[in-house]
């Protein structure tokens, strides 16, 4: 009988244990090994499931990738069409209310020495200073000769170009002192002048053209190479001169006239890496006969040639605009910068005919890529010399 009791305990626990089973599994949240399956085999399979899990969320991103790419791309071309859409001519962007007259005339200054004491063909400091100022504060700013004669003309818009030349290259337009071997500009030379006035008026735009003859040009033989290159580096101009200040006036003999020329012209450019003097001021104003002027413009010396874009006159009212039918850049008229017997017809002679409207004074519009007039001056205008730039005439 306890035989039979002990028994049947037995049978009743192993029911228990076989029913518990399957819940000791759901809890422990692994799969076991099937039956036949190595465990081996088992861990590689749940890396499999990871790795797969992995490869789906990379696919995923790059398909989000692609998708916000394409996203882009539609955007982008989206923009660029309403660009084109809303791209404005620059002509509708001129400020009419300016009155903007490019076609009016130009004042190309024309100085020579810098001293202590006023005359007909000198300024004093003083002078030259007030001239800058008043230049400003009259809506004037400087470009250069060959940005003018190349009707590029970047000036702000209701303000009016200025040029401003220097002729023979006295020491007093540009002097260099020596300090404990420091090399300083002097202040009251025409070249410390401007210097500090571009530090006052940056929006000035101070540049010049020097007009340069002779073989020691500033008049200190050491430092002549360096001044060359100064003034190059600083925003200014070198011009032609000729050699010993010749006049042309009756000369008929060709090699003397490209002798003249053409040997200053070499002789400054040896100072100068790839720089083109290729500005020419006349002395005294003088011209040979005219069958003649070509060698003014172009020839050759010691087989270099030399062709110049600009000829200048001796000053007596300004100049034409660049795409006026009467410019000729190898005559451009200029203006004597000085009040000693100008005989009316000095700077301040003309800043008072433009304020008058005596005299037709070029109003920039602001946008060097476009030529603006009133259509009451369209018949002064070459259309040749608009080249690429936009026309814009207006009532």
């Amino acid at each position: 009988m306890k035989i039979i009791k002990t028994l049947a305990l037995f049978v009743l626990i192993c029911i228990v244990l076989i029913s518990c089973y399957p819940s000791l599994l759901n809890r422990s949240g692994t799969e076991q090994p099937t039956i036949g399956q190595d465990i081996n085999e088992a861990d590689d399979n749940d890396t499999n499931d990871v790795n797969d899990n992995d490869s789906d969320k990379v696919e995923n991103n790059d398909n989000n990738e692609n998708d916000k790419d394409n996203n882009k791309d539609e955007t982008n071309d989206e923009d660029n069409e309403d660009n084109e859409e809303q791209e404005i001519d620059p002509r509708e962007q001129i400020d009419l209310t300016l009155k903007p007259n490019e076609i009016g005339q130009v004042m190309v200054l024309m100085y020579h020495s810098i001293g202590q004491v006023e005359a007909e063909w000198r300024r004093t400091p003083e002078n030259l200073r007030k001239d800058l100022v008043t230049l400003y504060e009259n809506g004037y700013r400087a470009i250069s000769l060959k940005d003018f004669v190349n009707n590029n003309i970047d000036v702000e818009a209701g303000y009016t170009p200025v040029v401003i030349t220097f002729d023979d290259g006295h020491k007093d337009n540009f002097n260099i002192l020596m300090d404990n071997d420091e090399l300083i500009i002097a202040s009251d030379c025409a070249i410390g002048i401007m210097e500090e006035f571009k530090k006052e008026y940056p929006d000035f735009n101070i540049t010049a053209t020097f007009f340069l003859n002779g073989s020691v040009p500033f008049r200190q033989e050491e430092l002549v190479e360096y001044k060359l290159n100064w003034l190059i580096e600083n925003g200014y101009d070198i011009g032609n001169h000729t050699l010993n200040h010749n006049s042309m006036k009756g000369v008929t003999d060709p090699n003397a006239m490209q002798k003249y020329i053409g040997g200053q012209a070499n002789f400054l450019e040896s100072f100068l890496d790839g720089y083109e003097v290729n500005t020419y001021a006349l002395c005294n104003g003088e011209r040979p006969h005219k069958e003649y002027y070509k060698y003014l413009a172009e020839g050759s010396y010691e087989n270099k040639s030399y062709k110049n874009i600009a000829i200048l006159e001796v000053g007596w009212d300004p100049s034409v605009s660049p795409v006026d039918k009467r410019f000729d850049p190898l005559g451009i008229h200029r203006v004597r910068a000085s009040e000693t017997n100008v005989d009316g017809v000095g700077m301040y002679n003309w800043l008072k005919a433009f304020d008058k409207g005596t005299r037709l004074r070029y109003i920039s519009d602001g946008n060097p890529n476009v030529i603006t007039i009133p259509e009451k001056y369209a018949d002064r205008l070459d259309d040749e010399k608009v080249k690429d730039k936009l026309l814009y005439i207006y009532e």
